[in-house]
């Protein structure tokens, strides 16, 4: 790694600030759009840093442009996102609610096999190949205009590739499907038919991403089989819950200082007391 202290300092207050936030309530619209003014203003602290104190090296400007801002941006695309959403939505509860939703996640799919899966692109960002990262994130390698439909949030040619802002768009995907997802589904829906409603995810959500990733790795589910995404789609909708991009707060958990299973951690002690305490 060799993210600047600056630029590991913006995702952690990212991250903290993000885990204020939550769009499942009836303050949804307000949290979205103070989130996307917070992500814009970040977004503007990391410009004017890069304009006074450039990149030390290539490496640094490649990770910046493929891991830092795209994570920045993303969540700016995809809370901006989520406010229109959240606006324009006629009802606030019930079938037809679920059904406005349900519609806004058909839409994204269609969106997202037309533009982003079938792109060269695309594939080469999620298989997390490595070998083409001077063209993609470095600047000034854009050359003829390639694609520039509506682009961007932010298209000053000093700060950006261009592929940044696909990676972006990438990243809020993700997220925009998760938060559709826990809305479209019923809180009803569980299998033994019994009601779902009081029934929600009180931990933080990266102690449940946490859970998410032990219970994948260790074949616990289907054996190992099902993709982390497909299991992690499960949980959101079950405790209705927006994960985001559980890849990148999954990787976050890798650098803490001292104990990384901080949550797995945390649940076998509280059962350990639960089981003294039943001798």
């Amino acid at each position: 790694m060799v993210q600047s202290a600056f630029y590991k300092d913006m995702l952690t207050k990212v991250s903290s600030k993000e885990q204020e936030v939550a769009l499942d309530g009836p303050d949804s619209i307000r949290q979205s759009y103070m989130m996307a003014a917070f992500l814009r203003d970040a977004l503007t602290e990391l410009k004017e840093h890069i304009f006074r104190k450039g990149f030390e090296d290539p490496r640094q400007e490649i990770e910046f442009f493929r891991k830092v801002k795209p994570q920045v941006l993303g969540r700016l695309i995809f809370y901006n996102k989520v406010y229109r959403i959240e606006i324009a939505c006629p009802f606030r509860l019930g079938k037809m609610y679920r059904k406005f939703f349900a519609e806004q996640l058909r839409r994204l799919k269609a969106e997202s096999m037309e533009h982003l899966s079938d792109s060269e692109f695309y594939t080469y960002y999620r298989s997390g190949q490595t070998d083409r990262d001077e063209a993609y994130f470095r600047l000034g390698n854009i050359g003829q205009p390639v694609g520039l439909n509506s682009f961007l949030f932010e298209s000053d040619p000093r700060f950006s590739t261009y592929y940044d802002y696909k990676a972006a768009r990438i990243i809020a995907t993700d997220l925009l499907y998760g938060y559709l997802l826990a809305k479209a589904s019923p809180k009803e829906n569980v299998e033994d038919g019994a009601g779902s409603g009081d029934i929600c995810w009180t931990g933080t959500k990266n102690a449940l991403i946490e859970l998410i990733y032990a219970l994948h790795t260790s074949g616990a589910i289907s054996n190992g089989k099902v993709g982390l995404r497909r299991v992690s789609m499960v949980f959101q909708s079950v405790f209705r819950t927006p994960l985001g991009d559980i890849h990148h707060a999954f990787h976050r958990m890798k650098d803490r200082a001292g104990k990384r299973t901080l949550f797995i951690d945390q649940l076998k002690s509280s059962l350990e007391d639960y089981m003294d305490k039943e001798l």
